[in-house]
């Protein structure tokens, strides 16, 4: 299967079994939200698991971009993105999680042809306060998927308080030999899809108590799915990324990781300002800044000339289509190049500064406040200027 076809595959099972599609959201969550960009696909349906009624219904599925800046630093390894699809599905007060867990074993075999022997499953096996998941446990045993107890792992949650619940998580083997390990013991077994038995509410002190309805939410990231499907051995080596994969080879001979990050962080920088975000110092823009700085880093570290008005035009084009946004192609390279330009004037003026500072000893945090107050670097570029001075011969 191609990506559209695999999308299209999961939105058209659920819709079988009376799910209402509905519209992937933005990345920028509500106003009164504390975090920077949506996380997963239910953080724009937080409301509807406390018993607020969904227009739609009370079973949905869709596809929403996501953004996560914890997995910032992984990027670069075979699974890990910043800016990725989520193929979701939700009960509000509906279906259980025995009921989610048989569509889902069904629509991987089934729908989607993978063979049951390299699926493997982790379940809740309770915490003190909560005893365990012994409802996902039957099922799984009743379908012949070999089951991995944990505790922290499986229970999920959107923060420290709100909506939670124990999940559990499904694995599939990318090794070339036969299964062998569970999933905590073996890193070739690579999670595809998580189903949350979202019961539960977390309180400011600790407390757990049951929330109005028990609701299920289920979450696969398309492009590690899309992987798996084409029997591939990194999200990058999949078509959702072979535009991408093609012209960067093409223009700045990258190969390896440093084609990977480029690949992650301009794609999802693409799709950040599509969502109307622009860098800055601070909150969402300093994400964004932070993406495009990274990205510059590493190809002026070969090749000082290079410039990100090499990209082709037509990769706006195709991130829009992939992620159901339009995107505008001179607005979009408009805010790379001036930020380039910015960058590139910062490096001028802190380079020397922070030359003239090594030559008097470690750079230690009054000096890094010092370089970010009065001359506007931040931390993290003078670290790598330091990086660059000191491992310069």
């Amino acid at each position: 299967m191609d990506s559209t076809q695999i999308r299209s595959t999961f939105l058209e099972f659920y819709i079988s079994h009376g799910h209402r599609p509905i519209m992937g959201s933005t990345l920028l969550p509500p106003p009164d939200d504390p975090v920077l960009y949506t996380t997963s696909g239910m953080h724009p349906l937080t409301s509807y698991f406390e018993g607020r009624p969904h227009p739609d219904g009370t079973r949905l599925v869709n596809l929403q971009r996501c953004l996560r800046t914890t997995d910032l630093d992984e990027v670069g390894d075979d699974t890990h993105l910043t800016v990725f699809g989520m193929l979701g599905s939700w009960s509000l007060g509906d279906y259980d999680g025995d009921q989610s867990l048989r569509w889902g074993y069904e629509l991987l075999t089934d729908g989607f042809g993978i063979d049951p022997r390299l699926l493997h499953v982790t379940v809740f096996g309770g915490d003190g306060q909560v005893e365990p998941d012994h409802c996902s446990e039957r099922v799984w045993e009743s379908l012949g998927v070999p089951i991995e107890r944990t505790t922290g792992d499986n229970w999920w949650s959107n923060g420290p308080t709100g909506p939670c619940g124990p999940d559990s998580e499904i694995f599939y083997w990318t090794g070339t030999s036969d299964p062998t390990g569970t999933p905590g013991s073996n890193d070739r077994w690579v999670e595809i899809w998580n189903h949350v038995m979202m019961r539960c509410r977390r309180h400011d002190d600790g407390r757990l108590t049951r929330l109005v309805q028990r609701n299920v939410d289920t979450g696969m990231g398309l492009e590690r799915l899309t992987m798996v499907l084409q029997g591939c051995s990194s999200v990058f080596d999949s078509d959702l990324f072979s535009g991408w994969r093609d012209d960067l080879r093409r223009i700045w001979r990258l190969e390896g990781k440093d084609l990977c990050v480029g690949m992650d962080h301009l794609r999802s920088s693409y799709v950040v300002i599509g969502d109307q975000v622009r860098p800055s110092n601070t909150g969402r823009g300093y994400v964004l800044r932070r993406l495009l700085r990274r990205t510059l880093t590493m190809l002026w570290r070969t090749d000082p000339t290079i410039t990100l008005d090499d990209l082709p035009g037509d990769l706006v084009d195709i991130t829009g289509e992939q992620f159901g946004m339009h995107l505008d192609r001179e607005q979009t390279r408009g805010v790379l190049r001036e930020e380039e330009r910015r960058f590139s004037g910062l490096l001028r003026r802190g380079r020397p500064l922070v030359d003239k500072l090594i030559l008097h000893g470690p750079i230690g945090e009054q000096e890094l406040r010092w370089l970010h107050h009065t001359h506007g670097l931040p931390r993290d570029l003078v670290q790598q200027l330091t990086r660059e001075r000191t491992d310069s011969p």
